[in-house]
């Protein structure tokens, strides 16, 4: 990940900080949890591009030889068998660049980490009542 000491205040700012060709990819993965989960905020946070609706949903970020996806350990959890061809840790996935994204994949474990984050917020509104 390239760095930037002030920080970067969009996602579009943090995306043009890289070569034309990982541009590309990083915005296609956009794209794609763009589509899975429309009703999310776009911020930065960690220096990263995240996605947030009741919470962080998921962030990412480009690195020399690989996108790292973070759908927080549950949403590796859920999807582990199909992760499984990939690096990863308990929160966290690696994409190697030159190789398509799976972005059905993608889709559906922001799609999981949708309705998680709906569901924990709507149990955090039930309990203040």
């Amino acid at each position: 990940m390239q760095s930037n000491e002030v920080g970067f205040t969009s996602i579009d700012e943090y995306i043009e900080t890289f070569p034309p060709e990982t541009q590309e990819i990083l915005k296609e993965l956009r794209a794609a949890i763009q589509a899975a989960a429309p009703e999310a905020e776009e911020k930065i946070s960690y220096q990263m591009p995240t996605f947030y609706l009741k919470g962080n949903l998921v962030h990412f970020a480009a690195y020399k030889k690989h996108i790292g996806f973070y759908p927080a350990p549950s949403g590796i959890l859920a999807f582990q068998e199909e992760l499984s061809i990939y690096e990863g840790a308990k929160g966290s996935v690696k994409f190697p660049i030159g190789q398509p994204l799976p972005l059905d994949l993608i889709r559906r474990v922001v799609q999981f980490r949708v309705a998680e984050n709906l569901a924990q917020a709507k149990i955090k509104s039930n309990r203040k009542k």
